[in-house]
């Protein structure tokens, strides 16, 4: 590919995820007062996002974090929490067509939700190309852990964050993501089926674990044939 093309096609991703970038920059300020006010340092806070760069489980991490931590309960919380990368990534690793190996493993390491979503949009109608996937995850990464820090060092200057609204924004990103992926009753049967078991789990049982029964009742769901399709065939 030539240079002005690799130009293009990152210029290109920079332009579809700054939307997202956008949206994701109140989540990444809550979590960093949130973690902030749970005794994690600016330079703590920031390394957290840039070495674990998940949103879900820094934000699970905190709601157990106690002093001493126990690294055990983070531990497997981050693990049920991104148990979903496990597929994310299986799905994603058929639009790699035209990375390098080295260009591989990089790309899976920043795949989050946002980018991922947008990538595989992007594969359905076109190869994805390595220029257009770092466009898509360097703006997001940096957003976030730039997010992260402004949020540990002054966060706590705006008070109760809830009455901004930001603590919002994280169930909308994921929203909009959902509706990008939206195929009609089938999707719908997934939602209401992993929305279903997370609320029964998160109910009845504590911990993190509502978040792999939501996992395993949508994939559940997802494999279930579909019945009205076998009917028109």
């Amino acid at each position: 590919m030539h240079h002005q093309s690799r130009r293009a096609e990152f210029s290109a991703g920079i332009k579809s995820i700054l939307p997202l970038v956008l949206a994701a920059l109140p989540i990444g300020f809550v979590f960093g007062t949130v973690a902030s006010g749970n005794g994690l340092s600016p330079l703590e806070t920031t390394l957290m996002s840039a070495l674990v760069f998940a949103g879900g489980s820094q934000f699970v991490a905190m709601d157990l974090w106690q002093h001493p931590a126990s690294w055990s309960a983070l531990g497997l919380a981050a693990l049920l929490v991104n148990l979903r990368h496990i597929l994310m990534g299986a799905s994603f690793a058929r639009s790699l067509g035209l990375f390098r190996i080295w260009q591989k493993i990089p790309a899976l390491l920043v795949m989050a939700d946002e980018n991922w979503a947008l990538a595989e949009a992007r594969a359905n109608r076109q190869a994805l190309t390595p220029a257009f996937y770092l466009g898509l995850a360097l703006p997001f990464y940096l957003g976030w852990i730039m997010a992260s820090l402004s949020g540990a060092l002054f966060g706590t200057l705006l008070g109760d964050l809830a009455v901004y609204g930001l603590d919002f924004a994280f169930p909308a990103v994921f929203i909009v993501l959902l509706m990008g992926f939206w195929k009609g009753r089938q999707t719908g049967l997934v939602l209401l089926a992993s929305a279903s078991a997370s609320l029964v789990v998160h109910t009845l049982v504590p911990g993190a674990w509502y978040i792999a029964a939501g996992a395993l009742a949508g994939l559940a769901a997802a494999l279930m044939p579909d019945r009205r399709a076998e009917v028109r065939a």
